[in-house]
């Protein structure tokens, strides 16, 4: 069945960097756009960054220069490095294909201290 499973969050402190991953299985990863997501307390979840399946990438405004959003194929596995982190950015950190259609993770908990 199709699992989605996220790493890497964590709490840093404002300025910092975390690198997010997110295993796939359960389907033809390369054949789909993956998107990271995220959801802030009291806040609907958004679409921070995806990547499509020729590697072009989009982003919010909220996270442009400072977000790379990249996959590997051969692992089925889709990272995002985050740098200059700021308080905004708390939040659990999700990754599902784009338009998010398949079932969600637990996500990964991303905190940023001020």
């Amino acid at each position: 069945q199709v699992q989605l499973v996220e790493s890497g969050g964590g709490l840093v402190q404002a300025g910092g960097s975390l690198r997010l991953s997110c295993v796939a299985s359960g389907f033809t990863f390369r054949s789909y756009s993956m998107g990271w997501y995220r959801r802030a307390p009291g806040k609907q979840r958004e679409l921070v960054a995806r990547v499509n399946n020729d590697d072009s990438t989009n982003y919010a405004d909220s996270v442009k220069g400072r977000f790379s959003i990249s996959r590997d194929n051969t692992k089925n596995t889709v990272y995002l490095q985050m740098n200059s982190l700021k308080p905004e950015d708390t939040a659990v950190y999700d990754c599902n294909n784009f338009p998010a259609v398949l079932p969600w993770g637990q996500g990964t908990q991303v905190t940023i201290s001020s």
